[in-house]
Order: C-alpha cells, then sequence, then structure tokens
C-alpha cells in the first residue's frame, strides 16, 4: 500500500497561515490534495496538519485531514504522527511494507506524474526514495540554496550537499556543468513505514547540521535512499510573492 501524505503546518516564519492562501480561488492545501489525488500510485491521500482551520479546508474539498502536533520538527515527523494515527485508529493496515509518499504542500501545481514516477519504484526492499533532476546551468550548480546530489551506480545517495559537487579541478566553476552531469535535489520523499519510524527517532547528526539537510542524518545512520530522476519540478510558495509565480507556472 502507498499513502501519500501532505504536512501542511499552519504556522510559519515568512508566511503564516500558507496553506490557507487563496491560489486562483481555492485554498492551497485544496489544490496540493487534489493533485495528489490525481495520481494513480497512491492508494490514499491525507493531510497532516496542526490547526483545525486547515482541517476544515481539507473537508471541505471532501478530503481527510489528520490533527498532529504543533511542535514536530519536520514535514517527516508530521508523516510519521500522522500515519501512526491512522494505523492506531484502524483507517490503515499496519504493514511495515507500507510506504509513504511526503507530498510538498506547499506546490499547488505539483503534476501527479512526478508523484507516479517516485512510488514506481517502490518495490518493498527500497528503504528510502527520493527525486533528482538535472543541473542545466552555473547559477543554480552554485546556488547554496540548491542542493546537489552524488550518487553510486545504482542510483543510490551517496552525499547531498549545497556546494556543487563533485569539484571539477582546472575548470572554471562557471562551466562546470557542460563538463559533467550535476543532479540536483527535488524534494518529493518517500518512506517505507518500518524505516519512518526508525528515522524520526534519531538524534541530529553532525552533517545535518553542517548543512542544514535532514536526509544526511538518515545517510549517517547506514540507511538508503534510492534516487529517482523527474522531468517534473512545481514552483513551491515559500512566502505571498510566490503566488503569483505559481500561478504563471499553470498557464
Amino acid at each position: 500500500m502507498i499513502v501519500g501524505i501532505i504536512p501542511a503546518r499552519y504556522g510559519s516564519t515568512r508566511f503564516p497561515g500558507k496553506p490557507l492562501t487563496d491560489i486562483g480561488g481555492k485554498p492551497m492545501i485544496q489544490r496540493v490534495l487534489e493533485q495528489a489525488q490525481k495520481a494513480h500510485r497512491l492508494d490514499a491521500v491525507f493531510v497532516a496538519t496542526d490547526d483545525e482551520r486547515i482541517v476544515a479546508a481539507v473537508e471541505a474539498a471532501g478530503g481527510r485531514a489528520v490533527m498532529t502536533r504543533t511542535e514536530l520538527p519536520s514535514g517527516t515527523d508530521r508523516c510519521q504522527e500522522a500515519y501512526r494515527k491512522l494505523v492506531d485508529d484502524g483507517t490503515l493496515p499496519d504493514d511495515p511494507a507500507n510506504y509513504i509518499v511526503n507530498v510538498q504542500g506547499d506546490e499547488p501545481f505539483l503534476n501527479p506524474d512526478q508523484i507516479d514516477g517516485l512510488a514506481a519504484v517502490l518495490d518493498g526492499s527500497v528503504e528510502l526514495a527520493t527525486q533528482m533532476a538535472p543541473v542545466e546551468s552555473a547559477e543554480v550548480l552554485l546556488s547554496a540554496s540548491e542542493v546537489k546530489i552524488i550518487m553510486n551506480a545504482r542510483q543510490e545517495a551517496l552525499y547531498f550537499s549545497r556546494q556543487p559537487i563533485p569539484y571539477l579541478r582546472g575548470v572554471d566553476p562557471m562551466n562546470w556543468h557542460q563538463h559533467h552531469t550535476y543532479h540536483r535535489h527535488v524534494g518529493l520523499y518517500a518512506y517505507r513505514a518500518d524505516i519512518l519510524d526508525k528515522i524520526t527517532q534519531l538524534p541530529i547528526s553532525s552533517l545535518e547540521q553542517a548543512e542544514s539537510l535532514e536526509q544526511l542524518r538518515w545517510l549517517e545512520a547506514g540507511f538508503c535512499i534510492k534516487l529517482v530522476e523527474t522531468a517534473h519540478t512545481a514552483q513551491a510558495v515559500d512566502e505571498p510573492d510566490d503566488v503569483e509565480k505559481a500561478l504563471r507556472s499553470a498557464l
């Protein structure tokens, strides 16, 4: 079974109430929910939130929401708590081989094919999975806000970094992307249920602290992250100015 969970926290330093912001006549959380429900490989979709106003918006759109604690540190933790609640109340079967796909709650026009592309590799042996896309410009490669990935021959992550990796000796960094195939991280995650329980119990790691990337905690602990290339990327709404960008991207 593959379950989609959309973490949607009400509080945000840059954009309080972001999940309820109007995106072309609908709350953003409804837009995300509707896109996730179009994915063929998801057996069910839920919203994990900490606010009754978001619950009301989800239910008004015909969706299902789960209340979680406000103080949870990440979307991964919110997915885990919501999933456990759904298992405990009998909504979902308690099967360690279930998968949970963490659907970003701030991408109102996420392409359902992107979700299906990730879900396609969830064969029971995969512990964790996420997506990547080729880097096509020096601007993206050198940006600290774009996370770069190196991987092994089985397309399993070796490392994630805000720095461009690998370093190309003797080549101008502005031209690195023309001499090597770099990949950037696209932040859609899938977790096997038993692994999700384990990674949310791990202490913060030194590499995670250094790069401010939670997936490095999992790698340091010895878990395997499968990488799936995608041609789909969605405009995220991180602050109010991004609403118009998201609407333009959907045209």
